[in-house]
C-alpha cells in the first residue's frame, strides 16, 4: 500500500506504507505518520499517476517543450 500526501511546499509524493519520512525535492524531511494522506495506491505505478495528477491539479500540465520554442524576452 502506499499513501499519497503533500509537502509543505506544496508537492505532492507518495511513500509506502510503513516509512517513517520521506524527503522532499525542495529539501525537507517529512513524517508521514504527521501527514493528511490524500489517496491510497496498491502499487507504485498508481501512487505515481496519482501524484501526477495531483500536481497537474495544482499547477497544470508538464507542459515540456525544447528552448527553441520559447519566446525571447528582450
Amino acid at each position: 500500500m502506499y499513501l499519497i500526501f503533500r509537502c509543505d511546499c506544496g508537492r505532492a509524493m507518495y511513500a509506502k506504507e510503513g516509512v517513517e519520512t520521506r524527503k522532499c525535492v525542495c529539501g525537507k524531511s517529512i513524517k508521514v505518520k504527521s501527514r493528511r494522506i490524500f489517496k491510497e495506491a496498491s502499487n507504485f505505478q498508481e501512487a505515481s499517476d496519482m501524484v501526477r495528477e495531483l500536481q497537474e491539479e495544482k499547477y497544470g500540465g508538464s507542459g515540456f517543450t525544447t528552448a527553441d520554442k520559447i519566446p525571447k524576452k528582450r
